[in-house]
């Protein structure tokens, strides 16, 4: 008697639904990088990720929505590595540490989701509501203000950072000098280098140096961010006419 005919596997559509999601947004960050933001159209995204316009819409009705999708996703990354330093870091200082080695290593290796970033930035500061913004780190992310307070007062208690500094400002204030820095230099990356004689990853980490020299609580070397970068060369300096 002949064997039954086995059945397939239940299509798992779900783990189909994330796959073409995730290959829309990988397309889409591609193309805005390579071109801008504010320079590529729904229908160039629709071609660039292989997919049909009927099928394109079903996951996104409008580019600002991929945009913002691109955006969520980054923030979950960022915030899953701030919890893992969280884990394994002994003081306030350490976590803080840790989540600017991890600008200086995306600075480093991930410089066109960095560059991507600064787009953002300046089409934020025009395009979109700060509500939105809110939202999304509400939704992805564990560095929204009540978090930042806490572990400024969280260093002051450890005895890691300064009495002296606020917990109402100060992490707000570190967030955006280190976000604006990596932002800055990725964005203009060679021209930085060649107009300061130095790789934007060296120039970089002597910033969050000088930051974290700002917080701690002792003059002591101890707990100090590495300022060792594979590429050390010291580019020419530009001249000025």
């Amino acid at each position: 008697m002949a064997s039954k005919k086995q059945k397939s596997p239940p299509r798992t559509y779900p783990a189909h639904r994330e796959r073409q999601r995730k290959r829309i947004l990988d397309a889409a960050e591609k193309l805005f990088v390579e071109r801008g933001i504010d320079r590529v159209t729904m229908a160039e995204l629709t071609v660039a990720s292989g997919l049909q316009p009927s099928t394109m819409y079903q996951y996104f009705s409008k580019k600002d929505d991929i945009v913002w999708a691109i955006v969520g996703k980054i923030m979950a990354t960022v915030s899953a590595r701030a919890s893992e330093a969280d884990a394994s870091a002994k003081s306030a200082l350490d976590k803080i540490i840790a989540f600017l080695e991890y600008m200086a290593e995306e600075l480093a290796n991930q410089r066109a989701q960095v560059r991507f970033m600064a787009q953002f930035d300046a089409m934020y500061s025009h395009d979109w509501p700060v509500e939105r913004l809110l939202t999304l780190e509400a939704e992805s992310s564990n560095m929204g203000s009540e978090v930042f307070r806490d572990l400024i007062r969280e260093g002051i208690a450890d005895g890691s950072l300064r009495s002296d500094l606020d917990p109402d400002l100060t992490m707000q204030a570190i967030v955006n000098a280190a976000i604006g820095t990596q932002r800055r230099l990725a964005s203009l990356g060679s021209k930085v280098e060649l107009e300061y004689g130095q790789s934007i990853d060296r120039l970089f980490r002597e910033a969050i140096r000088v930051i974290v020299l700002g917080l701690r609580a002792t003059a002591s070397p101890q707990n100090e961010p590495s300022t060792r970068v594979k590429d050390r060369k010291v580019i020419p300096a530009r001249r000025i006419k």
